[in-house]
């Protein structure tokens, strides 16, 4: 089976007084996930916009990510495809063991 999909990802930022606040929207056309995601400036550090931008953007879209990962996980239990209870290996990572 050969299938095509896009889905449409829309991301909001707004700063106000060294804190930045992102909103990512994941469009799937079934449903939307949101995420939020928020960047403080150290009061020392010099306020740079862009990196405020850069953090609250990623973080937000990592909760959708969170979000995403956690649905297929349970579509995964409910085909029977995925572990029945206990920990989750992580799915961003090298392998423990050497060669």
């Amino acid at each position: 089976m050969t299938r095509t999909l896009e889905w449409q990802v829309r991301v909001g930022l707004s700063e106000e007084d060294g804190t930045t606040r992102a909103e990512a929207v994941l469009d799937t056309g079934s449903e939307k996930l949101i995420g939020h995601g928020v960047a403080r400036c150290n009061p020392q550090d010099v306020d740079v916009p862009v990196i405020g931008d850069e953090l609250a953007a990623s973080r937000a879209m990592k909760d959708v990510a969170a979000q995403l990962m956690k649905a297929a996980d349970h579509e995964l239990e409910t085909v029977g495809a995925g572990p029945a209870s206990g920990p989750v290996a992580p799915p961003y990572a090298w392998s423990d063991t050497t060669a």
